[in-house]
């Protein structure tokens, strides 16, 4: 992994926010003035398709990203704004209404 990847993925993981890439590029280039918003998109990329972020995409708004600790989001229909959450899982509730057995093949 990369110094810049390093970096990204700190930023990422110690922010209380759902930052976008410009925002990461922004607290980035405090630790690297001479890192390029290329090299963010570069990197969030790889990130995101190693499994070591997550990409929140919400319509009309830009990416955000997260850390992959296991949450849920809310969206504010009128601004986007996004709010963590923590739900119970749902899916062995669904598979009991729509009568899925538990374990299906």
């Amino acid at each position: 992994m990369t110094k810049n990847a390093r970096y990204i993925l700190e930023i990422i993981n110690h922010s209380t926010e759902h930052l976008t890439s410009e925002q990461i590029y922004l607290r980035l280039r405090e630790k690297n003035a001479k890192a390029v918003l290329a090299t963010v998109y570069n990197n969030l990329s790889s990130l995101y398709e190693q499994g070591l972020i997550r990409k929140v995409c919400v319509e009309g708004c830009p990416d955000r990203y997260d850390k992959t600790v296991r949450h849920d989001h809310l969206v504010c229909k009128k601004c986007g704004r996004l709010s963590d959450t923590a739900l119970d899982d749902l899916t062995e509730k669904l598979q009991k209404q729509i009568g899925i057995p538990h374990r299906c093949s």
